[in-house]
């Protein structure tokens, strides 16, 4: 059967978006994420320890991130996207098999590894594929679609972690997560990529990396899209390794964790879905959904009770939907050849400020409780809403 011109790509839409909704709940279904925390405590790491682990992962993804994003525009960036989940699969199964300062080290390397290769190469392969097919004007909605994806798989392996903990301890918990990791390279493969590969991608990958910084470097609208990605992402995704801590401060049983956990969860994942919506808002408006934010996570999170959690939820919700917003703005702004460049670009941003915050949380959780070096780590965030409100405000002026 032949199909119809307005029918193709419609297909190839939803080919596309299938794929890319099954891979984003996939990649972030592993039940470790709601109790690793404890694993290390438990396995007697101190703080600092857990600390320099989570900086040792946003380390690995600092090194590998523009590389491998200047990587994904001179080659498949397919097969990247499937080779990553495996390089994961291989380091949760050190941490349950010699658990061990040395063997949470090496499974975060290869952890961070794995998520530098699919960073960049996801976003451009989506961007480019919509823009073939004509539909690029619903990246924001699929991106949001897809994030909401991505936290329903994290919201659901915290609900099947309690009970699969409770089963099997950490090591049924790892064997979960090892295998979600392996469906998701699978998934991978189902991507439909229409870009050739440059024949020589060394000097490829060279030439790509050099006019990408370029690009940044002279025009002022891409560097100012690219840097409001990481004074987004960054304090928020950091304080996220630290929930769990959080949340048992409150008194409640270890096994009761995992669901509050997954109440933030389902916060962010409701901000994930107003992407599409809120694609119209300008500085203005992303200022004042920022400091809103921020003033529900500092109240939150010293509040110590249930609504408090609430509260952290919101905040949450907030956070992931103006950096889905802020990915957005850059999308729009840089140009296809360099595209898995410059987001990687943004996410090294993401990951030095990410080190940065696991360094301040290190030192300010010495001697101040989880909830107040959370309220403290809002403050950020008041001044990334002030510095948006001040540009709006200086566009609007002659």
């Amino acid at each position: 059967m032949t199909l119809s011109p307005a029918r193709v790509p419609a297909t190839g839409v939803r080919r596309l978006t299938t794929t890319l909704y099954g891979y984003a709940f996939l990649d972030d279904f592993v039940l470790l994420y709601p109790v690793y925390a404890l694993l290390f405590a438990d396995t007697g790491m101190s703080l600092w320890q857990i600390s320099s682990l989570f900086a040792l992962w946003s380390i690995t993804s600092v090194v590998l991130e523009v590389p491998s994003g200047a990587w994904a525009d001179a080659v498949s960036r397919r097969r990247l996207l499937w080779i990553g989940p495996l390089l994961t699969a291989a380091g949760f199964a050190l941490w349950v098999a010699v658990p061990s300062y040395g063997a949470f080290a090496a499974g975060f390397v290869l952890w961070g590894a794995g998520g530098a290769l699919g960073s960049g190469a996801l976003e451009a392969l989506v961007y480019d594929e919509l823009d073939r097919l004509g539909a690029v004007g619903r990246y924001a909605r699929v991106m949001g679609r897809a994030r909401a994806a991505r936290l329903l798989g994290t919201v659901a392996s915290i609900g099947l972690a309690g009970p699969v903990f409770a089963q099997g301890g950490y090591a049924a918990v790892g064997a979960a997560s090892f295998l979600a990791c392996v469906l998701t390279a699978a998934t991978a493969t189902r991507f439909p990529e229409h870009r050739v590969p440059a024949d020589n991608a060394g000097d490829t990958w060279a030439t790509t990396l050099r006019t990408g910084l370029a690009e940044v470097r002279g025009n002022r609208s891409v560097r100012g899209a690219l840097l409001l990605v990481p004074a987004v992402g960054a304090v928020w995704g950091a304080l996220d390794e630290y929930t769990p801590l959080l949340v048992r401060d409150l008194g409640v049983a270890e096994a009761t964790v995992p669901y509050l956990i997954m109440l933030i969860w389902a916060g962010v994942t409701l901000g994930s879905l107003l992407a599409g919506p809120a694609e119209r808002l300008g500085p203005s408006g992303l200022a004042v959904l920022l400091a809103g934010a921020a003033l529900a996570l500092a109240m939150g999170a010293v509040s110590r009770s249930l609504a408090g959690i609430a509260l952290v939820s919101l905040a949450f919700a907030g956070f992931q939907l103006v950096e889905v917003l802020a990915d957005v703005r850059l999308q729009h702004r840089i140009d296809e050849s360099r595209r898995a460049t410059l987001t990687s670009v943004a996410s090294l941003g993401t990951e030095l400020a990410t080190v940065a915050t696991f360094g301040v949380y290190a030192v300010l959780g010495t001697d101040l409780s989880h909830g107040t070096v959370f309220a403290v780590l809002a403050v950020p965030y008041l001044v990334t809403a002030l510095a948006l409100a001040r540009a709006r405000a200086a566009t609007g002026r002659p």
